[in-house]
């Protein structure tokens, strides 16, 4: 099966790249992590995957990552789920089941809650809810957090490359969007993969997630030696069976 791919402007005329292939329903969305793209090792095994079963799926970058246009220095959670939500609803009718990997678990999560009659099931990847306030603001001294302030951007070093830059416009937009300080009012099923030794997200976030969500139906899976890009061949074949398994879910809820 061919993928298409193409470009979609938003309004301001920055234009996000996306990759489809067609096939049944629900559709597969993967959504990337921060930095991240979608010709990542789990986004190209989960388009081998769906070809090989004839099943729909879509695939993009937000701006300011990847192929898409824009800086990244621009974005913010907010921006990066309006990106997700203008692809979602030009380019794919029916039922979807998201998969979001590390921050795209977060925006994920509001995805599925700005179009909940839409979503069949949920997929996240060491995902990382509220990261901007408890794996960034939290971490930071009082001297960096006054500097972000001052400046209105701090580069963190990463062991990823080069230094991340943090806007305090990322950490603001982040606050008014942490969906763990109460009830996740989603009730699709969800299954959450999540190892024990990552280094980025503390494997209690996805216990914590489970807890917060009202669906009853959610199953979290930890790998006691899984780090935090679980892309390890036994880590990509429990992907691959958890899709499975919430494909097939979705196919008996809805058309």
């Amino acid at each position: 099966m061919d993928e298409q791919s193409g470009r979609l402007a938003r309004e301001d005329g920055v234009e996000l790249a996306w990759r489809r292939l067609a096939g049944r329903s629900p559709t597969v969305v993967f959504l990337p992590g921060f930095r991240s793209d979608m010709v990542g090792g789990k986004a190209n095994e989960l388009a081998a995957f769906c070809a090989a079963g004839g099943q729909a799926m879509l695939r993009f970058d937000y701006s300011g990552h990847g192929a898409s246009g824009g800086r990244f220095e621009d974005g913010t959670i907010g921006r990066w789920t309006e990106d997700a939500l203008l692809l979602i609803d030009r380019l794919i009718e029916g039922r979807l089941v998201l998969v979001g990997s590390s921050m795209g678990g977060w925006i994920a999560l509001l995805v599925a809650l700005a179009r909940t009659p839409r979503i069949a099931g949920l997929l996240g990847i060491a995902a990382a809810p509220d990261f901007t306030e408890t794996l960034m603001w939290e971490a930071m001294t009082p001297e960096e957090r006054a500097a972000l302030l001052r400046e209105g951007v701090l580069h963190v070093p990463s062991e990823y490359g080069e230094p991340v830059p943090v806007t305090r416009a990322l950490i603001a937009d982040g606050r008014s969007r942490c969906v763990l300080g109460g009830p996740i009012r989603l009730d699709c099923p969800v299954r959450l993969l999540q190892g024990q030794r990552d280094a980025d997200v503390p494997w209690e976030t996805a216990l914590r997630l489970a807890e917060r969500l009202a669906a009853t139906d959610v199953q979290v899976t930890l790998i006691k030696d899984g780090d935090h890009r679980l892309s390890r061949p036994q880590d990509l074949l429990l992907l691959r069976h958890a899709l499975a398994a919430l494909i097939a879910l979705g196919g008996e809820d809805g058309a």
